[in-house]
């Protein structure tokens, strides 16, 4: 039998069905609607963007839904899912193996693989990695048998997760001075830290996202804190639809130990042998005590002080999934372990494009445009690698997309509707840039970068109603030195100078 025998072949073929694989194989999929499109993933679900909606020029809100590839499939029945993870690629034959033994040749191919949660250990049963649909299903099994837990980390699933916790302990050790600094400055985290420690909670407005659920998969009953590598990521309301509750009866209990990292964990007996002390949860600044109970697990930190807890959430980022490409293929990797992109989506290898969370955007970015592993970048990176795949196999010339513009992202901390723009915590500017503030407490903040009398970037915290004006400042990077302060004056409407 010859080798050509076994293998199906496809002129476009995309790797990942996470919102990156699914965005870019449906744009494919209508773009050349004669020819079949590969999707190969290893999840039996796959996840796509629904009610999406252009709030501005760059802004955009969407959905995600988890769904049986079978929809997607409906859809476009020009997309041929294929469910399997990949075993190897050769890149010089065009060639992808997948774990079930099959082989598949293309023309042009994605890699939107995702990307998996950087563990602070591998391999411990006390560790819990939160990054998806089921790992936060294994999260809520544990928690509620939870007295206290640690959480380390100080990105939006850290933030999320501390604010949604009741009834347990939680030690939230971060390794900057200021919470949620993937977000916000120290100001932002001033003006959420009340909702943080209050403790009644107003009733969530009711959230639009569909809830996260796999048909059958609690039935199943994986074993707690087991998380396949394959769940694609969570979207900002993967909390709704989780009761998040320990076994205590109050309801708010968290304490931040800052600009500290875990140094070491001692499960029980190690700690016992190493005659240190544990302390308890701290009820004043200056009020350590001795702990007297014996948990499962201990934390040490770099600070020196060790916390028993029932268990530890590391919810310290992600890794890009490179592993199965690299073998045998000549990659360029970035600093971060993605997989390098220019500006058309392509990585060092001929024919091969990649998206979303796996790729590092190596070309020179728009002064206010920064990559970030979020949702809304995946989207627009699939949707734009497929537009440069079709421009190349029809041998067009294409522009880079105006997404990448300006970094702009719109999400919900606390209850309140967040919005970034541009280099909002002045990435890479240096010292030269002024910020200015504008703060109600309870209802609103807003803060400005702003460079040689031009707006850089801004954070807008509540119903402020000033992204697309601030969106177009940035964008225009009109010379605003003669306003001063009065940019942030509630009284002058900013819109009759700028339309």
């Amino acid at each position: 039998r010859g080798a050509m025998a076994g293998a199906a072949r496809s002129r476009f073929a995309v790797v990942g069905g996470g919102i990156a694989g699914v965005t870019c194989a449906e744009k494919l999929a209508a773009e050349f609607p004669s020819e079949d499109i590969f999707l190969m993933t290893a999840s039996p679900v796959i996840k796509a963007v629904t009610n999406f909606k252009q709030v501005s020029k760059t802004l955009e809100e969407f959905d995600v839904e988890e769904q049986q590839s079978s929809l997607l499939e409906k859809r476009y029945p020009n997309i041929r899912v294929i469910q399997s993870g990949v075993k190897q690629f050769k890149s010089d034959e065009h060639k992808i193996y997948t774990e079930d033994g099959k082989e598949y040749i293309y023309e042009k191919l994605c890699l939107c693989a995702g990307a998996k949660p950087k563990l602070i250990v591998e391999g411990n049963p006390y560790v819990l990695g939160i990054r998806d649909t089921d790992s936060a299903q294994a999260f809520q099994k544990n928690l509620a048998q939870a007295e206290r837990i640690v959480v380390v980390g100080n990105g939006g699933i850290a933030l999320e997760l501390v604010y949604e916790i009741q009834g347990c302990e939680v030690i939230w050790a971060i390794k900057d001075k200021a919470i949620g600094n993937t977000f916000f400055d120290a100001g932002a985290a001033e003006f959420l830290l009340p909702k943080l420690t209050a403790e009644s909670r107003e009733t969530p407005i009711e959230c639009k996202r569909t809830k996260y659920t796999l048909e059958g998969s609690e039935e199943k009953g994986r074993p707690t804190g087991v998380s396949d590598k394959l769940g694609s990521a969570l979207g900002p309301d993967w909390h709704e639809g989780l009761h998040l509750k320990g076994t205590k009866e109050f309801s708010h209990k968290v304490h931040i130990e800052i600009l500290c990292e875990v140094k070491k964990i001692h499960l029980q007996q190690e700690f016992i042998q190493l005659q240190r002390t544990s302390v308890t949860f701290p009820k004043g600044e200056k009020n350590v005590e001795a702990d007297e109970v014996l948990w499962p697990v201990y934390v040490e930190l770099t600070n020196g002080k060790i916390y028993g807890c029932n268990f530890i959430v590391s919810a310290t980022g992600v890794v890009p999934n490179v592993e199965p490409f690299l073998d045998g293929n000549n990659f360029a990797v970035g600093e971060d372990g993605g997989l390098k992109v220019d500006k058309h989506m392509h990585t060092s290898l001929p024919d091969v494009y990649a998206a979303g969370d796996i790729c590092t955007a190596a070309w020179e970015p728009s002064p206010v445009w920064h990559q970030m592993r979020l949702w809304t970048q995946a989207r627009q990176m699939g949707w734009y690698a497929a537009k440069c795949m079709a421009a190349d196999a029809l041998g067009e010339s294409i522009d880079m997309d105006f997404s990448f513009e300006l970094f702009a992202h719109i999400t919900k901390f606390f209850n309140y509707k967040v919005v970034v723009l541009g280099k909002y915590n002045a990435q890479g500017l240096g010292s030269d840039h002024e910020l200015m503030l504008r703060c109600t407490k309870g209802h609103e903040y807003v803060k400005v970068v702003m460079q040689n009398g031009r707006m850089m970037g801004a954070v807008l915290i509540g119903e402020t109603d000033l992204e697309e004006t601030f969106e177009n400042l940035i964008l225009n990077q009109i010379d605003l030195s003669a306003y001063g302060e009065d940019l942030l004056n509630p009284d002058i409407d900013l819109e009759d100078y700028f339309d």
